[in-house]
């Protein structure tokens, strides 16, 4: 990741004034090989998925239903690609990079060691809660808002055998359930404006859920929007580009519509085997169950008790005249894309 302004100032004061050096870090990490990929194959065996998704947008029930497969295991947010300081920190000093590099290290067999580091360290992290369980295919589902497209490539470098799951979410509702959870899990680190919108929702919501008032601010629901449009756009794209046959798509509403024929779908993608009783109970057992709602209700009370939870739509009772128009100036086309509008008349 590229460091800003500030923070190249201020280690450059540090190394002037306290003798603090500057940290280097490598321009380059090469892609797994092939031929390295099949080697590590040998210690960790298992099949490996990863889950993106923008913010909200449905990945933890996505987590839920497949691990009900008895063949998979799915682990949480462990954002090797889609977070900093991300896998790659781990070979990114030049200091680690000569090390890995050194033609006198007989190990490295003359060349870069540092993507078997790297897929070796993912693998043993991925692997061994998968191996407590018995289970043969093992995943991560870490949200990718904020590298978006990026975080595919990124994955493509450690991980060209792995399968994608990216789930969509109506980028609408999926901006309303984040900005409630930012209300409920850091109020904070609002700002003042937000901080307001907050206070007066939790004394009187009426003026919000008829569209008098917004839960935006102007710049809230524009960055929403193009935030929304970005990860979409750029992770799917990249996702078909780079991943072909090994990468899939599906909405949330979807999933929430028709739960077993998404979900048998993405383990038949995944490899799994349909034929073993009692997949299509306990999907709908755990379809019943709504904990992140039962966890907001616990944390949140009268805060979130008037909006509804888990279900799409609720966007159309909290959007104001400005939000609708900011959201259609900006994710428009995208909503059409994926079938969430016909048109741009709405």
């Amino acid at each position: 990741m590229p460091i800003s302004l500030k923070k190249r100032f201020s280690l450059a004061w540090r190394a002037f004034f306290e003798g603090q050096a500057l940290p280097s870090n490598r321009q380059f990490i090469p892609a797994i090989s092939d031929e390295e990929v099949a080697e590590i194959k040998a210690f960790f065996p298992r099949e490996k998925f990863f889950i993106f998704g923008h913010a909200r947008s449905g990945t933890t029930l996505l987590v839920r239903l497949l691990r009900l497969h008895p063949e998979v295991h799915c682990n949480y947010q462990a954002h090797f690609f889609t977070r900093p300081p991300l896998l790659q920190s781990l070979v990114e000093d030049e200091k680690v990079e000569a090390w890995l590099t050194r033609r006198s290290n007989r190990w490295n067999r003359g060349g870069d060691l540092s993507p078997v580091v790297l897929r070796a360290m993912s693998d043993i992290i991925l692997e061994r809660d998968a191996r407590l369980v018995d289970k043969r295919i093992v995943g991560d589902k870490s949200p990718n808002s904020l590298l978006n497209g990026e975080a595919v490539h990124l994955l493509r470098k450690v991980y060209p055998d792995a399968c994608l799951i990216f789930i969509v979410r109506d980028g609408r509702d999926a901006a309303v359930s984040h900005r409630f959870q930012t209300f409920i899990d850091s109020p904070q680190h609002l700002h003042v404006a937000d901080l307001s919108i907050l206070q007066d929702f939790s004394r009187d919501p009426k003026p919000f859920l008829n569209g008098k008032r917004s839960i935006f601010t102007h710049n809230g629901i524009h960055n929403a929007a193009r935030g929304w449009v970005d990860n979409v756009e750029g992770t799917d794209s990249n996702g078909k580009a780079l991943f072909a046959e090994r990468y899939i798509s599906l909405r949330f509403e979807d999933l929430l519509r028709q739960p077993w024929e998404e979900i048998s779908r993405l383990w038949g993608f995944l490899g799994a085997d349909l034929s073993l009783p009692g997949l299509g109970a306990a999907v709908q057992t755990e379809m019943a169950e709504n904990p992140d709602a039962d966890w907001q209700q616990q944390k949140a009370g009268s805060l979130v008790k008037p909006v509804k939870k888990g279900i799409s739509g609720t966007w159309q009772e909290l959007f104001t005249e400005r939000d609708r128009q900011t959201f259609k100036r900006i994710a428009g086309p995208t909503l059409v894309a994926w079938e969430y509008e016909n048109d741009l008349d709405w």
